[in-house]
């Protein structure tokens, strides 16, 4: 049964986990998410009329908006990326001196070939080419552009778990003293997958090596960031690796993921996957072959799930073709039968040959080419 976003908001809060991590596919509603969020945990105003204490820090395209361009339409030169005036960014850019350290994250994510330098009032950004350094100020895209506001974002959670390790009394601001959550809604829509990898990485140890019991919602429509993210929080982060005994900061139970879907009436469901198995399409396909089975279901179209799956993975092995990856007849060649039913059920061109019954040898072969395919390839056998 679908919900509307606002009680989706209400769930995700309701949990207590250390970490949500949401799979939800472009325009299913995730930055509509993020606001409903923060204005539920973390409103501008308390009951009394009065400003808030601050419980939530998000990253999604509303953050991007803090930043605009100044395109020099006269002089066509001094181009600037500037800053709207914000407690947070004057914090870590002019308080705390974090330009290097945003600078160094910015060329981590990008080619590196491009200079950020802000100006004396940290108000706007300039860029340069490293090898024209003092030639005119260029646009950068607006991939580099958004990697460039996670960096500044980045920096400050940094900052932020920072303050919260240390004693009330030696903290350098009271801004987060009430921090409870953290909602990031997709920060690798311009990425690169060697650099979408890195920034998934680099995300999941700081939330990992969090312990001031701050809470994280992760969103995205990215499944190759979703899959890293879902191993990295799958895994362990010891406090001191070196130490005899071992003290871990973090616990994979601490985590819940999610699909979040949308219905025709425009409501919302969270669907909660596998804790040690990442989303992806060949994945679900398989889950959904193994269910019809046990639970006597099997159609035709099962058969053409199992080509899918065949051709996805032939792909990425490098094979000429799926058939390749069938079990051996004793002539070497693929297995005929398997072959043939594979083919006949994914492309038949006839309507009157289609039925929704299959008989009870070609369910027995189906079964064989999952299990097969589960042990001969490694794909990861979910109970269902």
């Amino acid at each position: 049964m679908g919900k509307p976003l606002d009680e989706i908001a209400l769930d995700l809060k309701a949990l207590n986990k250390k970490v949500q991590l949401i799979y939800a596919f472009n325009g299913t509603g995730k930055t509509r998410l993020s606001r409903l969020f923060k204005e539920l945990v973390s409103p501008k105003v308390d009951e009394n009329g009065e400003q808030a204490t601050l419980k939530a820090l998000y990253y999604n395209a509303f953050t991007e908006d803090l930043f605009y361009w100044d395109n020099d339409l006269d002089g066509d030169v001094d181009r600037m990326l500037k800053i709207h005036p914000n407690e947070f960014t004057k914090w870590v850019l002019e308080e705390q001196g974090r330009g290097p350290a945003i600078i160094e994250h910015f060329q981590k994510l990008s080619s590196g070939t491009i200079e950020p330098i802000f100006s004396t009032d940290f108000s706007e950004i300039a860029f340069k080419m490293k090898s024209d350094i003092k030639g005119a100020s260029i646009k950068i895209s607006k991939g580099e552009e958004s990697n460039l506001v996670w960096s500044v974002f980045y920096s400050l959670l940094d900052l932020a778990i920072e303050e919260l390790s240390s004693t009330e009394d030696d903290r350098s601001t009271d801004k987060f003293n009430g921090l409870e959550y953290v909602f990031i809604d997709d920060p690798v829509s311009s990425l690169d997958d060697s650099h979408l990898i890195e920034l998934a990485v680099d995300l999941a140890k700081l939330v990992k090596s969090s312990s001031v019991g701050l809470k994280f919602v992760i969103t995205t429509h990215n499944p190759l960031f979703y899959n890293v993210l879902s191993n990295e929080f799958s895994n362990k982060l010891a406090k001191d690796p070196n130490a005899v005994d071992i003290k871990w900061l973090y616990r994979s139970k601490e985590s819940q993921k999610y699909r979040l879907d949308k219905d025709s009436a425009g409501d919302f469901e969270l669907t909660i996957l596998g804790d040690n198995t990442p989303f992806s399409y060949h994945l679900l396909l398989l889950a959904e072959i193994r269910e019809a089975l046990i639970s006597n279901q099997v159609r035709k179209y099962h058969f053409s799930f199992v080509r899918n799956i065949l051709e996805k993975t032939a792909t990425f092995l490098g094979h000429k073709g799926w058939a390749e990856l069938l079990p051996k007849a004793d002539d070497g060649n693929p297995d005929p039968f398997a072959n043939r039913i594979l083919n006949l059920s994914s492309h038949s061109a006839h309507a009157g040959e289609e039925t929704g019954e299959v008989e009870a040898n070609d369910k027995q072969k189906l079964e064989y080419l999952v299990d097969y395919l589960s042990s001969e390839y490694g794909f990861w056998r979910q109970e269902v």
